[in-house]
């Protein structure tokens, strides 16, 4: 594993190094900073390591965080695929963080995460059990129990996981054609609208995901999720998370409204606890201070 410095430009995260690492399966592109504990950060879909800005700036006191990219997303690299979808299975990618946290010189470690990365975090969590102290998620339920128990409702308003697991490249065409309506269309349908994304973040996004690599990337996360994921889930049998998992969710998003995210997480996990915030899905932007807030109590504890 390599790691090479990169020069940073923006205003996202002052004070940050901003790094690759070349772990075994793909470059990986970091953003670290702050001092304590180690606090590994992961984002969801369609976004990239810039979600966790507002939070980073209320926590970089209390924690050594580091902010990735999936590979798939953002500047990591997106590397090819294959028929089973292996390379962009959870495993893989929570392969990706563990050597990313060895390089960085972190051997045991927190982890917060939101949407994709919450799945990447499940998994992590359980292939590397010894290394993850503790896990929160933010607005998911585990994906096998999601899928298990979808409902009108929730295909409606989760109608991306649907549309992105069609076989490449008919997804990728429809998304190419206009990468940034399809961002604003996805993004900007949740109870905050456009909101929560400040301008600086909003252009990260943006010029990421215009890459086509980009979208096929983020195509084959949610097919690995539909298919190989689920296969690794059910060769885990009635293994649960052993370490403590905080599951917080948006009240006035889909996640409590379609599931009971407590229960399904207790299903998979030993330790839950948890409860809905006041905001839409997009919490680290939209409620920053809560989010930072439940992150300290919960991690504090142990660190």
């Amino acid at each position: 594993m390599t790691l090479t410095e990169r020069p940073v430009t923006d205003n996202l995260f002052p004070g940050f190094r901003l790094l690759d690492v070349a772990t075994s399966g793909a470059r990986i592109r970091v953003r670290t900073g702050g001092e304590g504990p180690p606090l590994l950060l992961l984002h969801g879909y369609p976004q990239t390591h810039a979600l966790w800005h507002k939070v980073a700036a209320r926590l970089k006191d209390r924690f050594t965080l580091v902010c990735a990219d999936l590979r798939g997303y953002g500047d990591s690299e997106k590397p090819p695929t294959d028929a089973g979808h292996a390379p962009y299975s959870k495993r893989a990618m929570a392969q990706d963080m563990a050597e990313v946290m060895t390089a960085l010189g972190h051997e045991r470690f927190f982890v917060g995460a939101h949407d994709r990365g919450a799945r990447v975090t499940h998994r992590l969590a359980l292939d590397h059990a010894e290394r993850v102290i503790r896990l929160a998620t933010l607005d998911i339920a585990p994906t096998r129990e999601m899928y298990a128990n979808t409902t009108d409702a929730f295909a409606r308003a989760y109608w991306h996981w649907f549309f992105l697991i069609q076989p490449a490249p008919f997804p990728e065409r429809m998304i190419g054609a206009d990468p940034e309506a399809y961002w604003r269309k996805k993004c900007g349908s949740g109870s905050a609208g456009m909101t929560p994304f400040a301008p600086e973040a909003l252009a990260h996004y943006l010029r990421c995901f215009a890459d086509p690599a980009t979208i096929h990337g983020s195509c084959e996360d949610y097919r690995a999720a539909a298919t190989i994921d689920i296969r690794h889930d059910d060769e885990d049998g009635d293994r649960k998370l052993t370490q403590p998992l905080l599951a917080l969710w948006g009240a006035n998003g889909i996640i409590g409204k379609c599931f009971d995210p407590l229960a399904l997480w207790r299903e998979r996990a030993q330790d839950v606890r948890g409860h809905a915030l006041p905001g839409g899905h997009y919490l680290a932007e939209e409620v920053p201070d809560l989010v930072a807030a439940e992150f300290q109590a919960f991690f504090g504890e142990a660190a």
